[in-house]
């Protein structure tokens, strides 16, 4: 193995290895999100969604594109590692509350109100869901 290869291997590893960046990761296999669809769905603080996605992005798991007002995010593994378990989350989360929960709850969340809020108002908001 090469070192390149054991470097990607250690940045996917090392992405995957936490619960909201895996909840993230099974969102965007199903639509491109903006930081604030992703923080309103699981429920933490935009700075902290942004670390999980610049995380996600240095690892090779996501890209971005800018679409007006947002940046949307979605899935494009750049590396073998990232594309297996890419390829493999599906399977591993069916059946797993959490993950059917954050499905519904992405596709009810509203960019167009969650995104232009005022920070008090959007934080009510994603702490009670």
């Amino acid at each position: 193995m090469n070192h390149l290869l054991i470097r990607d291997l250690d940045k996917t590893i090392k992405a995957s290895a936490d619960a909201n960046r895996i909840r993230i990761l099974s969102m965007l296999q199903e639509k491109k999100m903006c930081v604030c669809e992703i923080a309103f769905v699981l429920g933490i603080a935009q700075p902290s969604v942004s670390r999980h996605l610049k995380k996600l992005r240095s690892s090779g798991f996501i890209e971005s594109e800018n679409e007006g007002l947002w940046t949307n995010y979605y899935l494009c593994p750049k590396n073998p590692y990232a594309r297996s378990f890419i390829k493999n989350l599906k399977s591993w989360v069916t059946g797993e509350s959490v993950f059917a929960q954050d499905k519904k709850k992405a596709n009810n969340a509203d960019r167009d109100k969650l995104c232009c809020l005022p920070a008090p108002l959007k934080k009510r908001m994603i702490l009670n869901g």
